[in-house]
């Protein structure tokens, strides 16, 4: 059983201090490891960083960032572009991340090839982990149609 939140020592005496206040709390006094932020307050470290990233305390991404904020120089190039509400959405999603993915080639670019790479995995994981399976799988075979072009 989780123990009772805390209480405001300030303002409304009676209203539990929010998990977002004491991790903002806690940064601010100088814990700065999300695992121990995480452990502290019990949360996940993804929320620790979605919160210190929204306060803009610390830089955070992960599977659920938006593309609209950007991760590196690559990621103006994904931004708003890619989604997976249908089949035909999802496969004008891998048409961009593969025109990226050949353009990023033609220059030698390997880190923008990779962006492109990460950014199929991440739709496919956020297809898959909200049950759009038939979605899923179209960013699954670009993936699996790149790597095994990679293969020795």
């Amino acid at each position: 059983m989780d123990p009772a939140p805390e209480k405001r020592t300030e303002g409304r005496p009676d209203e539990p201090v929010s998990k977002k206040d004491q991790i903002i709390s806690l940064y601010l006094t100088g814990i700065r490891e999300f695992e121990d932020l995480a452990m502290l307050t019990g949360s996940r470290p993804s929320y620790v960083g979605d919160v210190l990233a929204e306060a803009g305390l610390a830089e955070y991404f992960d599977l659920y960032t938006s593309t609209s904020h950007p991760m590196n120089v690559y990621s103006k190039f994904f931004a708003g572009k890619l989604g997976f509400k249908d089949v035909e959405t999802a496969q004008r999603s891998v048409d961009v991340i593969d025109q990226r993915h050949r353009q990023f080639g033609v220059a030698g670019d390997r880190a923008g090839q990779h962006h492109a790479l990460m950014m199929a995995l991440t739709m496919f994981n956020r297809a898959r982990w909200t049950g759009k399976e038939e979605e899923a799988e179209v960013f699954r075979r670009w993936l699996t149609a790149r790597l095994e072009a990679a293969a020795p």
